[in-house]
């Protein structure tokens, strides 16, 4: 270590443990070190010993000259005395200097890639799986779980199968399983033998109130797309990382570069000064509800809304569905259809701010969401005027709108990055494994997935999204390194700081208009 860098320590407080531990010597060195520190010892000793020795002596018959040899034999016997204790004591510190690793980071080969700690977002596996924690998750648990899965995933020795109960909608199932696939693409052998049920349905169904109690059965284990505070479902990410060919949205990789690109094309300063969103109303009332705040001539709640018609735009060949040209308005509004809504992350990398109305669904990264700094939070019950305050209050306080809309982008950029989400998915399948009480076996009516094999049998756009999004190698490194669960109190923490800042903006809205009355224009 550069001596400008050691720690510096007053005298009295130095020490060989200090001195080592702070230290890059090699176990050689420690060992000179410590017979350097015995024989100035026993030199400081020598001029003490000389002293009181004699003066014993004097009062004996002894010679000089035989004085000389019993003080010399006195301090050979203590070096080696004292040799027998620090050796052990000065090598067994150094040992275990050497031996510990820095807080937070993973033991690392010295000649092998740095292994990255996961983003926040991952520590929430850990609460998905908690249902099963104390009790395991037997084979009739996961059996009760197929009444409502579309297909079945097994691992065994590295290899997947697939058992399909029912065709989901569009291509979810098949770019879901794609996705498996390129899973054990990149990290062959890695992923432990392991059987789950998953279903591809917009809405959680595993209801915690039907399991919840000294009599009530175990909770079936079932993956989905999303999930919420009244429900056990356990969340993965969803299809359209692999791509939504049936609405022409590339794979993530791809779509996220798109993104990117576009937001270089116009700054935040640039763009237009209103809250914009595009989707399907006829999914959700919430949506539609969401309407009435559009434009007229009588009154201006600051939003742009404009009705999806994929009909339509399938046929003009999505010329204005693209989603990479959508980043030019200050302001982007996400509001859930049906439940959840895969458009989240596309709105949270566009760099505006993200004017989210509040939801009741949560994917696999959004619970990492903090409001004020990622998105800005919209009244689900006073949409329009919540609205009307948030780009009033981010076109007065522009700087700090920015920073907000570019600490959402900057998430989306390097926390979701497509070898994150692998690495998502393979801890949630590792630590989900650990839970089974059973050894999986490959049922019978199972087939075998193969990448080869599902692109050859997809066809049009869902084989072009499988050929975009295939992994073409196995990773250099391996996945990165899991954080450990939340402990209760930080977690109540979290979830009430959250809340804290919504009220505060909800309180901030309530001083505006009562100092500006009702706005209408």
């Amino acid at each position: 270590m550069n001596d400008s860098r050691r720690p510096k320590f007053p005298k009295q407080h130095f020490s060989a443990e200090k001195l080592l531990s702070f230290s890059n010597a090699s176990p050689r060195s420690s060992v000179i070190i410590f017979f350097a520190a015995v024989i100035l010892l026993s030199m400081f000793l020598s001029s003490r010993l000389l002293g009181l020795l004699l003066k014993l002596l004097s009062f004996s018959n002894a010679s000089p000259r035989s004085s000389v040899i019993i003080f010399f034999a006195a301090v050979i016997l203590l070096s080696m005395f004292l040799s027998s204790r620090l050796l052990g004591l000065l090598l067994g510190l150094k040992s275990n200097v050497m031996s510990q690793e820095p807080q937070g980071q993973r033991k690392q080969d010295p000649d092998g890639p740095m292994v990255a700690t996961c983003p926040e977002y991952f520590r929430w596996i850990h609460e998905d799986l908690k249902p099963w924690a104390g009790r395991g998750i037997t084979k009739s648990m996961l059996e009760e779980a197929q009444k409502k899965a579309h297909f079945r995933v097994v691992v065994v020795e590295g290899k997947a199968y697939v058992e399909a109960y029912g065709k989901a909608y569009q291509s979810r199932d098949n770019l879901t399983v794609w996705g498996v696939v390129q899973l054990l693409r990149r990290y062959p052998g890695k992923l432990p033998d392991l059987d789950l049920m998953f279903s591809c349905d917009d809405r959680p169904e595993i209801y915690q109130k039907d399991y919840s109690g000294a009599e009530k059965p175990s909770p079936p284990p079932l993956f989905r797309y999303s999930g919420d505070d009244a429900t056990w479902d356990i969340v993965f990410p969803d299809w359209s990382f692999w791509g939504w060919p049936e609405i022409n949205i590339k794979a993530w990789e791809s779509m996220l570069k798109d993104i990117k690109e576009g937001n270089k094309k116009m700054g935040w300063m640039k763009r237009q000064p209103y809250a914009y969103w595009k989707g399907n109303p006829a999914v959700a009332y919430t949506r539609r509800d969401l309407l009435k705040c559009n434009v007229t001539q009588k009154q201006d709640w600051s939003a742009r809304l404009y009705r999806q018609n994929w009909d339509k735009e399938s046929k003009a060949g999505f010329k204005d569905s693209n989603l990479a040209n959508q980043c030019d308005y200050r302001y982007k509004i996400y509001i859930e259809g049906k439940a959840w809504s895969v458009s989240e992350k596309y709105i949270l990398a566009c760099d505006s701010v993200s004017l989210i109305v509040r939801p009741r669904y949560y994917d696999f990264f959004t619970r990492s969401l903090i409001p004020m700094k990622h998105y800005w939070p919209i009244s689900s019950n006073r949409k329009c005027s919540s609205i009307k305050f948030a780009v009033h209050w981010g076109n007065t306080h522009s700087q700090e709108a920015m920073a907000i809309g570019k600490a959402a982008s900057k998430l989306i950029e390097e926390e979701l990055k497509m070898e994150y989400i692998y690495d998502y998915m393979f801890h949630l399948l590792n630590q989900y494994s650990k839970l089974l009480t059973f050894k999986p076996t490959v049922p019978p009516n199972a087939t075998e997935l193969l990448s080869e094999s599902l692109a050859s049998a997809a066809k049009g756009s869902i084989r072009k999204s499988m050929m975009e999004s295939v992994v073409t190698s196995p990773a250099e490194s391996g996945p990165c390194a899991l954080q450990p669960p939340y402990d209760p109190q930080s977690l109540q923490l979290l979830i009430r700081s959250k809340e804290d800042s919504i009220k505060q903006v909800e309180k901030w809205e309530r001083s505006f208009f009562k100092n500006n009355g009702p706005i209408v224009q």
